[in-house]
């Protein structure tokens, strides 16, 4: 059913991107934009998720020297393609905070264990219209931060925005995902 792999050019995600532009999802548009732009970092790594043989979803990771010499910015260029896929989405604030969605059964766990639970990961948003920053920006992280799951730490001029910054408590995430049916 679900699968996350670590991109490779071997893969066809022409039609991922095909998708992902047709919803506006600018950055996930291209191979430059989920991992070409980011190739200048120590160190970084896009996966796919896909349901059954097709791409539905992205996700990076990469080191966040702007936040110390020990932390990652976590779940960048996050996209699920909810109409190509079976199980809920990011549509209720329950729906966030139980983690019943691709992005946390999947693509936020990718990240965690890739950069190491050990280290300072973070999360950035921004109030911007493009893809669906702005729900995310104004529900999802004030409700994961009721939760005790992140916790806001600044704003921050970051790659041509102001973006929120919000570190992960990790343990609490993982505390919160296991509670509720694992996908």
């Amino acid at each position: 059913m679900y699968r996350i792999v670590p991109f490779s050019d071997d893969l066809d995600l022409e039609e991922f991107y095909i998708k992902a532009l047709a919803r506006g999802y600018k950055n996930n548009s291209s191979k430059f934009w989920i991992k070409d732009c980011f190739r200048n970092e120590q160190s970084s790594q896009t996966w796919i998720l896909y349901y059954n043989s097709n791409p539905v979803g992205s996700v990076v990771a990469h080191t966040f020297p702007e936040m110390g010499s020990k932390s990652y910015r976590i779940a960048a260029r996050t996209c699920v393609l909810t109409d190509d896929i079976p199980t809920p989405s990011l549509r209720t604030r329950n729906q966030i905070i139980t983690h019943q969605h691709a992005t946390a059964q999947f693509l936020i766990p990718s990240c965690i264990e890739w950069a190491g639970k050990e280290n300072d990961l973070y999360i950035t948003s921004n109030n911007l219209e493009s893809g669906s920053q702005r729900l995310v920006h104004n529900i999802y992280f004030p409700s994961m931060a009721k939760s005790g799951q992140v916790t806001r730490i600044c704003e921050l001029e970051y790659r041509g925005s102001m973006q929120t910054v919000w570190k992960l408590c990790v343990d609490r995430f993982y505390e919160e995902l296991n509670k509720h049916p694992r996908w």
